[in-house]
């Protein structure tokens, strides 16, 4: 049996997300759930193969709809069949109708906020038998960095698989363990070496660890053991914690030259090591220490992505809410996010059905305070009411930082002013808005707020001078403020630099290209940290380090088109901030 994530990359991710689903098998409800990233067919499969595994052991799976809201959730007032009683009937809520089994979520990284509060609730609520709380299988299909399942069921999910690079059509059968059906015991030792390996990955909360070592006792169980091995820790701890891994584990210290050499082991006792069991041969004649071999079993599970953004500096990828543009509560339009009471005035729309559902349970209390007739109309109070609420996504605003100093300008700065009229055109048509700022000589200006104008900016454009000094820093810093500002009235900011990132004038308007470089590092940190989505691209005619570096200090994506005129600039841009094709951020398109 495969003990985790191949270390090689040869293997399919298949193979490990197999194991891990055996092991889940064994106890849904104690492993929490899965997180099956990857729209593949291999994920398909996967959960085709999960379902059946648990209705043959008359487990519930039920699918989580998309905007599900708390009654049909939770349980709740059924209309109709209260209206046609006359009387108020409870309905049960889809955690009571998947008690004890399991829950799919279909594009988890889009579930809000109050859901994934009510279930990750439930789970830690949860009890035996009927009152289990259901797995959950969150189903993954976010592209963007901040496109992820709420951090609240991750933590609450043992297993976390990449099923998207995942060749295989089909899905092996999964054997129908039965829970609890053994269980193997664990050292002292062993638990502390499992606690060391997570803190070598930089995980410090305890539910992963616990994880862990019910994934190493089941693991053992499934290989028909009564005691864990190093195997099983070692599956554990790729199929556990290296998703999990938030820095790179330490590199092991070399011993000191000038050490003594250690003296050798004591000679074993006398007799045949063939009677010791063989448990008890793997713990007293290790290769290594235990905490070693699982450290260096960690980083090989960890998955290739994941692994380049760690040695990069960068941290895993965690919903934040972005996407096109900033969330907003909206009463008027947007996705439905459910009714809250309320007054249906001020452009907000009375939500019938919610009135109802909260009228419904009064009814019968209320024609005895009133003296009224059971067949009286419904009786309703200001307190029933209940109005609409929508999510709407705030406009995203383009912001141009065009470097118009001398060496751009007899390199490429009407293919640049070409490019940025082009990107115009198109806000214009999906009615979004761009911002220009221009920098050169000692400089950076403001030539366009943002605006949806096609005329005036290519009326700013057009009255754009050449020439001077690149005071890079002093446009970042411009671009920024102006970013700033964009988030400040609620809208979503994007910045696209246009440079050959080779700046010689420093953030106080002096010529040095030492002291300007410092300063357009400063000032493209300062961007980072504000965590403003930045696209730079290498405007000049013979590509440098220089903008690539610039990109990575700003955490932003580079492209480098020595030669393009304003049409293929314009299409490169485009395809950049596409969530299908956009580069990863700091690497060259």
């Amino acid at each position: 049996m495969s003990t985790g994530a191949p270390s090689d990359g040869a293997s399919d991710p298949l193979e490990s997300a197999v194991l891990a689903a055996r092991l889940f098998l064994t106890d849904p409800q104690r492993f929490g759930g899965m997180v099956l990233r990857g729209a593949s067919p291999a994920r398909d499969a996967m959960v085709a193969r999960l379902s059946e595994a648990m209705t043959s052991r008359s487990l519930t799976v039920r699918r989580l709809p998309g905007h599900i809201d708390d009654d049909r959730l939770l349980g709740g007032t059924d209309i109709a069949a209260s209206l046609a009683a006359g009387r108020a009937v409870t309905a049960r809520g889809l955690l009571a109708e998947s008690a004890g089994g399991a829950l799919i979520v279909p594009m988890a990284e889009r579930m809000e906020a109050s859901i994934a509060g009510r279930l990750a609730q439930a789970l830690d609520a949860s009890g035996e038998g009927e009152d289990a709380a259901p797995a959950l299988i969150l189903l993954d299909d976010g592209r963007e960095a901040d496109e992820a399942p709420p951090a609240s069921l991750i933590e609450r999910c043992a297993f976390e698989c990449d099923l998207g690079p995942s060749r295989a059509a089909q899905c092996p059968g999964l054997a129908s363990e039965s829970p609890h059906s053994s269980s193997a015991e664990m050292t002292d030792d062993q638990r502390q070496a499992l606690a060391a390996t997570a803190a070598a990955l930089g995980i410090y909360s305890a539910r992963p660890l616990l994880f862990a070592q019910r994934a190493a006792c089941a693991h053992a169980a499934l290989s028909g053991r009564d005691a864990v091995q190093a195997d099983d820790l070692a599956a554990a701890v790729n199929l556990v914690l290296a998703p999990r891994a938030v820095q790179l584990p330490p590199a092991p210290e070399e011993p000191e030259p000038d050490a003594p050499p250690e003296p050798p082991p004591e000679p074993p006792p006398p007799g045949d090591p063939s009677d010791q069991p063989e448990n008890e041969r793997d713990q007293t004649q290790p290769d290594q220490p235990l905490e070693d071999m699982l450290v260096e079993a960690a980083a090989a599970a960890i998955p290739p992505d994941l692994l380049a953004d760690l040695a990069a500096g960068k941290a895993p990828r965690r919903a934040s809410g972005g996407g096109t543009g900033k969330r907003r509560k909206s009463g008027l339009r947007g996705k439905p996010l459910g009714a809250r009471p309320g007054m249906p005035r001020g452009g907000a729309r009375l939500a019938l059905i919610d009135t109802l559902r909260a009228a419904v349970p009064w009814q019968e209390a209320r024609r005895r305070e009133t003296l009224v007739a059971d067949d009286a109309p419904i009786l309703m109070r200001k307190d029933d009411l209940r109005v609409r609420r929508f999510e709407d996504k705030a406009a995203r605003v383009t912001i141009f930082a065009l470097d118009a100093s001398g060496s751009a300008a007899a390199a490429r700065l009407a293919e640049a002013k070409g490019a940025v009229e082009l990107m115009l055109a198109q806000a214009y048509v999906t009615r979004s808005e761009v911002a220009v700022i221009a920098f050169r000589a000692e400089s950076a200006e403001l030539l366009l707020p943002p605006t949806r104008s096609l005329t005036r900016a290519r009326r700013a454009l057009s009255e754009l001078p050449g020439g001077g000094g690149t005071p890079l820093a002093m446009g970042l810093n411009a671009a920024r403020e102006c970013a700033e500002m964009v988030m400040k009235r609620g809208r979503s900011p994007s910045l696209i630099v246009l440079t050959d990132g080779r700046a010689n004038i420093d953030a106080d308007g002096q010529p040095g290209r030492k002291q300007a470089g410092e300063d357009a590092e400063a000032a493209a940190k300062a961007i980072a940290r504000e965590g403003i989505d930045a696209l730079v691209i290498d405007i000049s005619a013979r590509a440098g380090p220089e903008g690539a570096t610039l990109a990575q200090n700003m955490h932003a994506r580079f492209l480098a088109l020595p030669r393009a005129d304003a049409k293929t600039l314009h299409t490169a841009i485009s395809a950049a901030q596409s969530p299908a094709t956009s580069p990863a951020r700091g690497q060259a398109a």
